[in-house]
């Protein structure tokens, strides 16, 4: 038996008697519970301080076991077997027997297959559906790494080790529930999907991870095209600032979360950060 197959299995038997565990997939760390038990959902939220009205992720091996979740047709089919595992989340009619602590009580509900070894094992251990946000108290910055983890949760939540998260950003949103709609850019663009879906509409289904303060440092953020001279500017006014430049589109979504978890800690009284440049991951970065 593998280290990671042993932790894996421990992981497993803590879903099966209602426990948490902080686990990593290729976009962020999940903060998972068993989906086929409300209670232990529910200590996500409250784990989380997350509104319980906001839906959540199941995470499951395959498309198999997805359709024991959600209602799939021909288009959902095809871009599953195209995308996953792989950081696309489909939203889905829900099957009747899906708890309402999932979808927050809505009629759907959103589904993914990781592409992450350690994941997979943990799903292949468990043999259920995981409900999973990311690790992090609500609003705040996502975790890449364990010791993200570790830093907002020091206790109550089994913290399952595997290395930085290679995607950094969160997963593409796709409503299928009625016209295909976009309803949050990530790795995968839309011009990746279109060939499948035709074009992308908006949608008013409410995503997992679209409040607006998602994501947020705990220090002042702003955007600015020129970093430098906005630096020099609000250092002029006595202000202390830390900046952030735009890199490589993949390489500045694998690192934002890392450097804005990084920089938050400095203590300064603004972050300054440059614009990701280009579309498909640029326009999820910003």
């Amino acid at each position: 038996m593998t280290d990671m197959t042993a932790e894996s299995q421990f992981a497993a038997k803590h879903l099966r008697e209602g426990g948490l565990i902080a686990f990593p997939t290729e976009t962020v760390y999940g903060l998972g519970a068993d989906a086929a038990n409300p209670l232990a959902v529910r200590r996500i939220f409250a784990t989380k301080r997350r509104p319980t009205q906001h839906p959540l992720i199941v995470h499951v091996r395959n498309l198999e076991e997805a359709e024991h979740w959600a209602q799939f047709d021909r288009v959902a089919q095809k871009l599953a077997k195209a995308f996953w595992p792989g950081p696309l989340t489909l939203i889905l009619p829900r099957r009747k027997h899906v708890h309402d602590e999932v979808t927050g009580g809505l009629h759907t509900i959103g589904i993914r297959v990781p592409d992450h070894p350690m994941a997979q094992e943990i799903l292949r251990c468990f043999k259920g559906g995981i409900a999973a946000p990311s690790a992090n108290r609500f609003g705040g910055i996502s975790p890449t790494t364990a010791a993200h983890v570790a830093a907002e949760f020091p206790d109550g939540v089994f913290l399952v080790e595997g290395g930085e998260c290679r995607v950094g950003i969160e997963s593409t949103i796709l409503d299928l529930s009625g016209p295909p709609a976009l309803l949050r850019p990530g790795w995968i663009a839309a011009q990746e999907l279109e060939p499948y879906t035709g074009p992308l509409g908006s949608s008013n289904t409410p995503a997992p991870g679209s409040h607006d303060s998602h994501y947020a440092p705990h220090t002042c953020l702003l955007l600015s095209e020129h970093p430098a001279e906005a630096a020099e500017h609000w250092r002029n006014q006595g202000r202390s600032v830390a900046v952030l430049h735009a890199m490589k589109p993949a390489i500045y979504a694998m690192m934002l979360y890392k450097e804005l978890h990084r920089l938050d800690k400095l203590g300064v009284d603004l972050l300054i950060a440059e614009p990701a440049k280009g579309s498909g991951v640029g326009i999820a970065i910003n």
